[in-house]
């Protein structure tokens, strides 16, 4: 069964406040106030010198439980939003996986689900080490996959969502085995939409007035596959695209607010990909989580449509 055998995130530590980005977004002061008061985004994280090598050097480099075991990694996978994040032949994944040892790896990258690709990519890493001959390694030295994320905000529409969201720039390092102990994933669901293709002239009212039942039929899917009631999630893990999204999905599905853990929506904003593991950290730093506990993993995509997705772990 895939697990998420270790996880570590990295986050600059430059905090930029909401309203020193009117001036570069061409905020008016009622958006700013929309972003702060209405969605409870308080500052993101921001570091110009740090370049998307950097971002991803840093998370992989934190993953303790990697050092060592690079010998054991037999595939590395990207998930990011934008399908191109540095002009050609630039190739940061390549380069990080030369710093880390880890050139023999295939590697490749997933951007298909925009935002929800990280959960993407732990489905295919678990397919396929899964895929992998048995009976070829000895115990202990089975192969393991490397998920990580990270994008820098380095367009316009890198920064924000228009009265929606603002992004940070992060990144995240995931060690995924085939048969993990702990943090075991139960059910995956994930919902594309092309219809909700928004560039290509698609309805934004349409979107948004289907978004929270899109996300709440996911949700109740992965929830149904795993075997969980909804009344028995420990926490739900949010992409943190805003707060007040979460407290009206909650309403929509019956779900109590403070089960869900919105603090790093404040402090971060919607950090691409890297979400999911940025929330994943928080709750284990705070005690949040204890063994057995059930979890939920949710994230939505907006690109080329919408993908809607959710994930389901035992702790």
């Amino acid at each position: 069964m895939t697990a998420l055998d270790a996880v570590s995130v990295y986050l600059p530590q430059r905090r930029v406040p909401i309203e020193s980005l009117a001036g570069p977004l061409d905020l008016t002061e009622m958006q700013v106030r929309l972003f702060r008061r209405f969605h409870g985004l308080g500052e993101v994280r921001r570091d110009p010198d740090l370049s998307l090598h950097d971002l991803l050097l840093n998370a992989a480099t934190g993953l303790t439980a990697l050092r060592g075991q690079e010998h054991r990694i037999r595939f590395v996978l990207y998930g990011r939003a934008f399908p191109v994040v540095v002009p050609y032949p630039a190739n940061p994944l390549h380069d990080v996986c030369r710093a880390l040892g880890l050139g023999h790896a295939l590697a490749f990258t997933l951007t298909q689900q925009s935002c929800a690709s990280a959960l993407l990519a732990i489905d295919v890493a678990g397919r396929l080490l899964r895929a992998e001959p048995a009976g070829r390694h000895e115990p202990g030295a089975e192969p393991l996959a490397l998920v990580l994320t990270g994008e820098k905000a380095f367009t316009r529409d890198a920064q924000f969502i228009p009265a929606t969201s603002v992004f940070s720039e992060g990144a995240s390092a995931c060690l995924v085995s085939a048969n993990g102990p702990r943090d075991r994933l139960l059910a995956y669901a994930c919902e594309q939409r092309g219809e909700f293709d928004v560039a290509g002239g698609a309805s934004v009212a349409r979107f948004q007035r289907e978004y929270r039942p899109a996300l709440a039929e996911v949700i109740g899917r992965a929830l149904d596959g795993a075997g969980v009631a909804l009344q028995d999630v420990r926490l739900v893990l949010p992409h943190n695209v805003n707060i007040v999204t979460w407290q009206r999905l909650c309403r929509l599905i019956g779900l109590p607010v403070d089960r869900v853990l919105l603090d790093n929506v404040r402090e971060t904003g919607h950090v691409f990909c890297a979400d999911a593991f940025a929330n994943y950290r928080t709750a284990c730093e705070r005690g949040l989580l204890s063994p057995g506990d059930r979890y939920l993993v949710a994230a939505v995509g907006a690109g080329d449509g919408a993908t809607f997705a959710a994930m389901v772990f035992e702790h």
